[in-house]
């Protein structure tokens, strides 16, 4: 009794060990989205908060199949970058989001996620393809908005008032 209990002891010390560096990092980032970088004091900001501390900004963020070099999660085996499923349905093959809102953003619903983030590394919070303070404006023409403060020039940035993925209120608005 004495032995499975130094046992189990030392198997809660390892598996506590295994989540700390960079190696419990590439364990975490497996299985969550949103892992913040090892030996970081900082938390990642969350959505709508705007983005990362200039920090952790520059640091390089991976997808965590990717970062353990599971590429047939994704890709078939001995295929030149052949998908085991089409590409619209591949990140709901791990990722769930629930698409009850009244209103889904576009390439969401399409199932276009890379249009927004990168399926592999990214320097910017979220794997997204560029950074959130400017980022929405890559498909949004600015002159297009609404003439709402919150869309001057230089205004916060747009996930502050609008949710990312999906909303109840026009215009995906929090």
């Amino acid at each position: 009794m004495r032995r499975a209990a130094a046992i189990a002891v030392l198997g809660a010390a390892a598996a506590l060990a295994a989540c700390s560096g960079p190696s419990g990092h590439r364990v975490l980032t497996f299985f969550f989205d949103g892992v913040p970088p090892p030996a970081s004091a900082a938390a990642p900001a969350r959505h709508g908060e705007g983005s990362l501390p200039a920090s952790l900004a520059a640091q390089p963020r991976e997808h965590g199949p990717y970062a353990a070099k599971l590429c047939d999660g994704c890709h078939e085996s001995g295929q030149a970058n052949a998908l085991v499923l089409p590409a619209d349905q591949l990140c709901g093959k791990c990722h769930t989001l629930d698409l009850k809102a009244r209103y889904v953003h576009g390439p969401l619903n399409a199932g276009g996620c890379v249009t927004c983030h990168d399926p592999h590394r990214s320097s910017h919070a979220y794997l997204l393809v560029a950074d959130s303070a400017v980022f929405c404006l890559t498909c949004h023409e600015r002159r297009a908005l609404r003439p709402v403060e919150g869309h001057a020039e230089g205004a916060a940035s747009c996930t502050v008032c609008h949710e990312a993925h999906m909303s109840d209120r026009p215009y995906l608005l929090r």
